[in-house]
């Protein structure tokens, strides 16, 4: 073994261990990756930045664009109404849900779709006295199934081809894919449907667990005037550090006040709201100067004014790790979190000191326009309103529809590269106003493409090494006995474990050098092992945090990490030979 071998071996190793430690962000931890194997001279600089030209990652951020021009214009709307609209049994009902959505995101990023659904699903879910938790997982999992038939679907796919065209082949057509996607899709999409009854049990979900127990954190309080805290700021007045409770909110002469800072001045007849444990309440009415308001358990709040949220806290937030007192939640969101729901349980703590975690769903009570503010942004990774309207249909949906068509009708054809074709299509958008601008940048996941574009690199460093042909070899000795069929499932089974470590668009770089050169010491070629691949990669079901979506889901429906093995592990199991048989016989 030479000495590249073992420096690429040794990075790639830290990489791993970084990624699956969560010590930095993907993009940090594989940028440094790339960058010390350049000054290491493992890979040059026109090799460890190759990613950021090649054609793949530019494509993913045009895609972004486009879905998130079919979030505001409401363009699925109509399918989502159709979707929700029947299904007598649990079974009838997930039938009409993953189908189509397992459709979609064969065209469409599966984010926004699971973002979009999320609340509705809920909704109507409750509305029908049916538990979300029996229909969330499975929307989630359909998304990510339906991405494995285009090579649209999935960042993974367009990375795959990105692959191929730099190593000299030609790129994925639309529907190449399709022969191993479609079968394997419909294959594990019949098993959601039909196990999801028997391996799913009915969990509470966050939003219905907090609002059955409302009245446990909810109390109104008010200012007597004249008495010792008319006229103190918040903080002089003893409320700021509270045990247990924390001041939400201020109602004052019809007006609202929210966040309250340490130094906003409290007035006679002001109406107070806390937030948290029922019996701390006693602790409040002991304060000289607070009485207790009428139906002081208010069961809720005055929805016209106050709207609450449901916000899942993703792997890149900035909130991961701190407390709400840490990051200044309410004076830097200008929103209250009323409650965090962890693993399926509301967590029963002080709120400002509880650390967050990846996955944690916050209840929020903010302005109507928070979601507006940070859609977009890392901080979350889901942000929906509760109880609110469906998105309406706009009169520019036409416009997505058609630039949807002619992306995947021209790339069908073979009229332009993909690339093009979604350049032009994420253009028009903004062109023709859909999008402003500023909504088409901040729409682009950046953390997304950057982990794609420097995978390129480590990718490179695997093949010049010799690390890929050597890993090659060990696999071909150990499992040619087997035939192709044995060393192809080694390169599934090993891209599928690399999934619960690292996200699955480093895992198919990893393994797209350990393929093709498997390939050639069988005498095959490799387009068959490089589909197999990106198909493998996308099979992100075991844990809620191995796919964003997954982690979308995850608060929402009131799930544990259990669940996701009973489901999402039957799932594998049945994906696994179906990609065998599926490339077999293509």
């Amino acid at each position: 073994m030479g000495l590249t071998t073992s420096l690429t071996i040794v990075v790639l190793v830290l990489t791993l261990l970084a990624l699956a430690r969560d010590l930095l962000p993907p993009p940090a931890t594989m940028l440094g990756a790339v960058v010390l194997l350049m000054v290491f001279g493992v890979i040059s600089p026109e090799e460890a930045f190759s990613g950021f030209s090649n054609p793949a990652p530019i494509t993913v951020a045009a895609l972004y664009v486009l879905a998130r021009a079919v979030e505001k214009t409401g363009a699925l709307q109509p399918l989502v109404s159709a979707m929700l609209g029947g299904g007598r049994t649990t079974r009838g009902a997930l039938l009409r849900l993953v189908l189509p959505t397992a459709a979609a995101s064969a065209f469409l990023n599966n984010t926004p779709i699971v973002a979009m659904l999320v609340p509705q699903v809920s909704e109507w879910a409750e509305r029908r006295g049916l538990s979300p938790s029996r229909f969330l997982m499975p929307l989630s999992f359909a998304a990510i199934l339906g991405g494995t038939v285009t090579a649209i679907g999935t960042s993974t796919n367009l990375v795959i081809s990105g692959l191929l065209e730099a190593s000299g082949e030609a790129p994925l057509g639309m529907f190449e894919i399709s022969r191993v996607g479609l079968p394997v899709a419909l294959v594990a999409i019949a098993a959601v449907v039909l196990f999801t009854p028997l391996l799913l049990p009915e969990r509470r979900s966050a939003h219905r667990e907090i609002d059955e127990d409302f009245r446990e954190f909810v109390v109104k309080m008010l200012v007597d005037r004249g008495g010792p805290m008319d006229g103190r700021p918040v903080e002089d007045a003893g409320l700021r550090h509270l045990q247990g409770v924390f001041l939400v909110e201020i109602e004052r002469g019809g007006d609202l006040i929210a966040p309250v800072t340490p130094t906003t001045v409290l007035h006679g007849e002001d109406r107070l709201v806390f937030v948290g444990k029922a019996d701390l309440i006693v602790d409040l009415q002991g304060l000289r100067g607070l009485r207790l308001a009428e139906h002081a358990h208010t069961g809720g709040l005055d929805t016209a004014r106050h709207t609450f949220f449901e916000a899942v806290v993703g792997e890149v937030s900035p909130l991961v790790g701190h407390t709400l007192k840490e990051t200044s939640f309410r004076g830097r969101y200008q929103a209250a979190v009323v409650a965090i729901h962890r693993a399926g349980h509301r967590v029963k703590a002080k709120l400002g000191d509880v650390k967050l975690r990846v996955g944690d769903t916050l209840m929020i009570l903010a302005d109507p326009d928070f979601r507006n503010r940070y859609r977009d942004r890392n901080d979350f990774l889901l942000v929906s309103m509760l109880g609110g309207a469906p998105p309406v249909t706009t009169g520019r949906a036409w416009i997505v529809f058609a630039v949807t068509l002619g992306i995947v009708g021209g790339a069908a054809l073979g009229l332009l590269p993909i690339l093009h074709l979604s350049l032009l299509g994420a253009f028009t958008l903004v062109a023709t106003g859909v999008l402003t601008a500023p909504e088409a940048r901040r729409s682009v996941d950046v953390n997304v493409i950057v982990v794609i574009a420097a995978a390129f690199g480590l990718g490179a460093a695997m093949a010049n090494s010799g690390l890929a042909a050597m890993l090659a070899r060990t696999l071909v000795d150990t499992l040619g006995l087997f035939g192709p069929t044995g060393v192809l499932l080694g390169l599934v089974v090993a891209t599928i474990v690399l999934l619960s470590m690292i996200t699955n668009n480093a895992a198919a770089v990893l393994m797209f050098p350990i393929a093709t050169s498997a390939a050639a010491a069988l005498g095959l070629g490799a387009r068959p092992f490089a589909i197999a691949i990106a198909v493998a990669a996308s099979a992100s079901f075991m844990t809620p945090v191995s796919y964003q979506t997954n982690l979308m889901v995850y608060g929402p429906g009131g799930y544990r990490f259990v669940d996701y093995l009973r489901l999402g592990g039957l799932v594998t199991l049945l994906v696994i030979p179906a990609i065998l048989l599926a490339v077999r016989s293509s």
